[in-house]
């Protein structure tokens, strides 16, 4: 169905699969699911290679949707970087932490030599 909400004329067809792969890309990366989102980089290269070079005025609608749903999966991918960096440091300070209390301990070797 049509993000207008009718049946989508024949010429339309093409930038409403457009519009839909760029929502559920939005809805992924809202997710987390990076993975799955890099998996369809296909998709969406097979689809709008198969749009003609200048759209039909009807599909400007469609058009800007999509580009500002694309805007919103940019800052989504941005964000879910941030927590991921963010993360990442978090981890290398508690590992130079242990490292630090580490070195005040006693070694013991790994090998049990009395076996």
């Amino acid at each position: 169905m049509s993000p207008r909400g009718a049946a989508a004329e024949p010429s339309l067809r093409a930038y409403e699969a457009i519009y839909a792969h760029a929502e559920l890309e939005l809805e992924l990366a809202g997710r987390g699911e990076v993975e799955r989102l890099g998996e369809l980089q296909g998709r969406w290269e097979e689809l709008a290679a198969a749009l003609p070079d200048t759209p039909p005025p009807a599909a400007a609608g469609l058009l800007e949707r999509a580009r500002l749903m694309h805007e919103r999966t940019r800052i989504e991918l941005s964000r879910l970087r941030d927590l991921l960096l963010a993360e990442m440091a978090k981890a290398g300070r508690a590992r130079r932490t242990a490292d630090g209390y580490a070195g005040q301990l006693v070694r013991r070797p790994r090998v049990d030599r009395s076996a």
